[in-house]
């Protein structure tokens, strides 16, 4: 039987998040609850303007919640902090630096008080081998594929061993083939560092081959979380072996149904 802290790892109580607008105040969540367990990989799903990249602003610590709380590991998230990294669509890297020096500049940020520069340089040679990047660590951004470039993004995020890490639409700038790639890399670093994961996606597919759950949003305003469906498909996860799975069409078509019939809107997610 697993603690108690493991399964409520991550909490989100009560949480609504109202922002003043020319208007007058917008409601953007409302009524938020969600527990996630330590090493869950936990998708957050819906149309847009109903508040996924929002709730995952708030995990992060980048803004306060107008009403509830969140906690994470026990202590309650007040701002961000090095426990909850995140990882956007634009990777952000500083195109004057180095592939290795754009990760070492996040572990130089989180560990030098307690570490040597050769602990640090060898914290994050390990990062970068772990998405696959240690013949191109070198490199600048700018010598690097788009999805190297988001591979970097993830090593900087891992380097800093969050309790926490956060995904926002991570492979949606990046071409089919290239995101394809990246979700199986993905499936295979969450497996090795068994981290938690939040992840905001508009694909469907990426959802369900990724989440143990998926968190469906109701549209917004004053969205609520309208469904969360427990994707029980054994690990490690095969996308060529799951086209025919019946149980993996069944999750696709639970969250298809979703955003279509019940919210009412055409879903942005590839059918």
């Amino acid at each position: 039987m697993t603690s108690p802290q493991f399964d409520r790892y991550l909490m989100i109580e009560d949480v609504q998040q109202t922002f003043k607008t020319k208007k007058g105040p917008f409601i953007a969540l409302k009524n938020i609850n969600l527990n996630i367990r330590k090493g869950e990989f936990v998708s957050l799903i819906g149309h847009s303007g109903c508040g996924k990249s929002t709730l995952l602003n708030l995990i992060a610590g980048l803004t306060m919640p107008s009403a509830g709380r969140l906690i994470c590991a026990g202590r309650e998230i007040a701002g961000p902090g090095p426990s909850r990294a995140v990882v956007f669509q634009n990777h952000s890297l500083l195109p004057w630096l180095s592939c290795f020096e754009n990760v070492y500049l996040g572990v130089e940020r989180v560990f030098a008080a307690g570490e040597s520069k050769k602990q640090l340089q060898e914290r994050t040679a390990a990062a970068m081998a772990l998405v696959g990047l240690t013949e191109s660590q070198h490199k600048m951004p700018h010598e690097v594929s788009g999805g190297m470039k988001q591979r970097v993004g993830i090593a900087r995020a891992l380097a800093m061993e969050p309790q926490v890490l956060l995904l926002d639409e991570p492979f949606g700038a990046l071409d089919a083939l290239t995101r394809a790639n990246l979700q199986d890399e993905l499936m295979k670093i969450m497996a090795a560092t068994q981290s938690t994961a939040v992840m905001v996606t508009h694909d469907v597919d990426e959802a369900v081959l990724l989440s143990d759950r998926i968190v469906m949003m109701t549209n917004g305003p004053a969205a609520q979380i309208g469904e969360v469906l427990a994707v029980e498909l054994p690990r490690p996860r095969d996308r060529v072996e799951l086209a025919n799975n019946q149980h993996y069409q069944d999750y696709r078509t639970a969250v298809i149904d979703f955003l279509y019939r019940k919210q009412g809107k055409p879903a942005l997610a590839a059918a």
